[in-house]
């Protein structure tokens, strides 16, 4: 990717989990799996987003609660990766997650822990040093679970908290945190993204076309859930509505390996084109081949730059 940062990105990250990819011949119950060695990686929505920024050549400054021994690890993990977080001394330890790949079927069955609670202060406490480290006019990335304890409209008081600053908020999330934000907010997100399934689980009917996706997300653009929604439709690829417009961006055709961190991947790709001041339709693009690129590494490598360059020739928009 081409281009000079000009703005800043900050990603969230308060659920992290120390990510552990194997796989067996088969996945039966009732019986002991005899698994490979397992390849660590930090994970979390947040941390999936910088780490793909910073395999794509870029740029973020990864804000992470960690805790414990796991989250000790994961800090080495980050380290070493090369990334420069902002580490929050979380309530209790980082949680770990679990993917393991049934080699006869190519199925992936996927476990995620539940992480540490957190109480009403320690949450409070969290939002103010976020704010404290924003900076003005820069993008915020909130991508995956919140933490346990905190009530749906975390990140919705989140937006308010960091109105102050001007930061364009991009957001990730699912359950009931998506459907709070999806009601309409007095200062709604600059971005939501979601996945089809969730988008039929709020519009509470199936959305077959891709027409129908696109009419959905400009709704909820109508209902102040977001200044732009995009719902990604698998391997039809993404819609985008921002209330002046419905594009469409195909996905690249490519053998898919993982789909693990696709969804961060896009984010990743789409938050740092916008942070080099590309249009939304490049970034809308760009997004789209990180996601592809992701699908084809293993386990959760994420998106590596090479895969990224080629698929983006293939991804293109259309206007719906």
């Amino acid at each position: 990717m081409k281009g000079d940062v000009v703005r800043d990105i900050l990603t969230v990250t308060l659920n992290p989990a120390l990510d552990l990819a194997t796989s067996a011949p088969q996945v039966r119950p009732n019986e002991k799996l005899r698994c490979t060695q397992p390849d660590p990686d930090p994970g979390g929505g947040g941390l999936n987003v910088a780490r793909a920024i910073h395999q794509l050549g870029g740029t973020a400054r990864p804000f992470v609660a960690l805790g414990g021994n796991t989250g000790d690890t994961v800090q080495q993990l980050l380290e070493k990766a090369g990334l420069d977080i902002i580490a929050y001394d979380a309530p209790g330890d980082t949680r770990q997650s679990l993917a393991v790949t049934d080699l006869s079927t190519s199925e992936q069955f996927r476990f995620m822990l539940a992480g540490p609670d957190w109480n009403a202060a320690q949450l409070q406490a969290m939002r103010m040093s976020l704010v404290s480290v924003t900076q003005p006019n820069g993008f915020v990335v909130l991508s995956g679970s919140g933490p346990n304890g905190a009530a749906p409209d975390l990140y919705a008081e989140i937006c308010q908290d960091l109105s102050q600053t001007d930061a364009e908020i991009l957001i990730d999330t699912s359950g009931p945190a998506l459907a709070h934000l999806a009601a309409g907010q007095d200062r709604p997100p600059f971005m939501l993204r979601m996945d089809q399934r969730e988008a039929e689980t709020l519009a509470r009917r199936p959305l077959v076309t891709r027409k129908d996706s696109a009419d959905f997300a400009k709704y909820l653009v109508d209902q102040g859930a977001a200044r732009t929604v995009i719902v990604a439709r698998g391997r039809d690829g993404s819609v985008l509505a921002d209330g002046q417009q419905q594009l469409r961006v195909n996905a690249a055709n490519v053998e898919v390996r993982s789909r693990v961190g696709a969804g961060d991947s896009f984010l990743g790709g789409l938050t740092m084109a916008l942070a080099r001041d590309l249009p939304m339709e490049d970034a809308f693009r760009y997004g789209a081949a990180a996601a592809s690129a992701a699908c084809m590494t293993e386990g959760t490598q994420l998106c590596l730059l090479s895969d990224f360059e080629n698929v983006l020739l293939q991804t293109q928009i259309e206007t719906l």
